[in-house]
């Protein structure tokens, strides 16, 4: 059983679809289609990536959904962000057993690991635009 939350790499992939679109007004259904999920979990993701002023949307019969800005000028640390909020992993916040060694120092010692994980994380995807995914994929075709 896995508890991995796939938001990111479906919010990348719409973000790069709409980049794909070259300014057509794509709907969440056509989203969909590419991802081959459900228009209402696409739905519940651009809500995410319009809160961050990522992409614009309209609701309605005659909805849709834009890039807010150029493909070149979001990175995909802007996309994590949005969507995932803080980090790569969460530390568990169970009672400590006081007479347990380890659970009296797990958190502070994963608090380091999740420091400098989250910092690393952040600077490779930093460095990453959207553009950057779109023409990595166009050279693949």
């Amino acid at each position: 059983m896995t508890s991995t939350n796939i938001q990111f790499s479906i919010a990348v992939h719409m973000m790069t679809g709409l980049a794909a679109s070259s300014g057509h007004r794509c709907t969440s259904k056509e989203l969909a289609g590419s991802v081959n999920t459900s228009a209402s979990f696409v739905r519940r993701v651009l809500a995410k990536l319009s809160r961050s002023n990522l992409v614009r949307t309209a609701k309605g019969k005659s909805g849709f959904c834009a890039l807010a800005k150029s493909p070149d000028s979001i990175s995909l640390l802007e996309i994590f962000q949005a969507v995932e909020g803080s980090g790569p992993f969460a530390i568990h916040d169970y009672p400590v057993q006081r007479s347990c060694t380890v659970s009296c120092g797990i958190k502070s010692s994963l608090g380091t690991v999740l420091g400098r994980t989250t910092r690393a994380v952040q600077e490779s995807l930093s460095q990453i635009t959207v553009a950057d995914l779109l023409n990595d994929i166009k050279k693949k075709r």
